[in-house]
């Protein structure tokens, strides 16, 4: 059975995502801001849920069409085939966003299109009332420009939550976005990576992972775990092969520092649970004194910013002494996250190359400075 999936993502990793969508051996079929389509049997639910990295949801798409009034809503959304999915005592909650679109009210459309689902399942299981006690199967429905989009989400919690993180610090990095992160600054075994404002420690171990190839939902569960329509000998295949291309012997090498004894703590025990430890060295250090210890190396960075942990005036001080300091790190290259437009005036340095992302909501500026011109 082929199928239509859609993979959501932060906004600026489409690309990221697409690449390792056709990596894993999908067709790309569109691809829009925060999102990517593909097309692929039901092997490739339980594949792309474990190895997927850049992904916040997979979903199975049911359908799209326009839809300019309640009326085309509601038809539009009764058209489709629920019954191939849905059962006569499953769940199936409605949720969604609309953007530049006639039907705005996101209320109204749940109302709409949870009545046309009914309808639909009415008709062809022949009851009127539905107990909804059985396997959840959350809709998820976008409209943009008009053109309606039907989903069912396969995920439950969202594909960032990796499961390796149980406690966080005050202001922790998504998963996606540190990975994206990591692999933006393009690692290499021969070369030091090195986070010394770790936190949770996320950047470094998303780093480790990637570099050994561990799959990053091994040691979680989803959604579609429980739909009848995918065997379980799906998942428990996808996982033993995600298991076999793990690389134990990889010598790639991470450091993940931090001026708070906390952070190194929360930063171990999360990179034990990841599987990741043994590639990775936690310890305190201020990141104001770090050297290269002779070393080729790469910083990989999120450091405090104005709207997470310091003021702004205790910011743009510390971008400064970063800049600084860094300057001695002989010819390392430098890869730094911040949602300040004028870090790179701070810092003293004009970046080699600036690409704009985002933070959960938050725009953010990935500054990339390859050559690092001591003076």
């Amino acid at each position: 059975m082929i199928i239509e999936y859609v993979a959501t993502c932060l906004f600026g990793l489409e690309s990221l995502l697409g690449e390792e969508i056709e990596a894993l051996g999908y067709k790309r079929t569109e691809t829009m801001d925060g999102r990517v389509s593909f097309t692929g049997d039901e092997y490739a639910v339980a594949n792309c849920s474990i190895n997927l990295r850049f992904a916040e949801r997979l979903y199975i798409k049911v359908g799209e069409f326009n839809a300019y009034t309640f009326d085309g809503l509601f038809e539009g959304v009764k058209s489709l085939e629920w019954e191939k999915w849905i059962g006569q005592e499953d769940e199936f909650p409605v949720r969604g966003h609309s953007i530049k679109s006639k039907l705005f009210s996101i209320p109204d459309c749940q109302k709409i299109i949870k009545k046309a689902v009914v309808s639909r399942l009415s008709e062809k299981y022949g009851v009127s009332w539905f107990n909804e006690r059985g396997v959840k199967y959350q809709i998820d429905f976008f409209i943009f420009k008009d053109r309606a989009t039907l989903m069912i989400d396969t995920s439950g919690t969202p594909l960032h939550k990796r499961g390796y993180r149980p406690k966080a610090n005050e202001a922790p990095i998504r998963e996606t976005l540190a990975c994206a992160l990591a692999k933006l600054s393009r690692p290499r075994e021969d070369v030091l990576f090195w986070d010394p404002f770790c936190g949770s420690g996320t950047i470094a171990i998303e780093a480790a992972m990637l570099m050994t190839n561990t799959a990053p939902g091994l040691n979680r569960a989803f959604a579609a775990e429980l739909f009848p329509q995918f065997k379980k000998e799906l998942w428990i295949r996808a996982r033993e092969e995600a298991r076999a291309k793990i690389i134990k012997d990889s010598p790639f090498t991470v450091y993940a520092s931090d001026i708070d004894p906390e952070c190194v703590k929360i930063a171990t025990e999360s990179a034990k649970h990841a599987g990741v430890y043994k590639n990775m060295k936690i310890f305190q250090q201020d990141a104001l004194t770090i050297s290269t210890e002779g070393r080729r190396g790469t910083v990989v960075c999120n450091p405090p910013y104005g709207e997470r942990l310091l003021s702004m005036k205790d910011t743009e001080a510390l971008y400064k002494k970063m800049g600084e300091h860094f300057k001695t790190l002989d010819r390392w290259q430098m890869y730094i996250i911040t949602s300040h437009e004028e870090f790179c005036k701070l810092f003293g340095r004009k970046a080699d190359k600036v690409r704009k992302l985002y933070n959960g909501m938050i725009p953010c500026y990935f500054y990339q400075f390859f050559k690092n011109d001591k003076k």
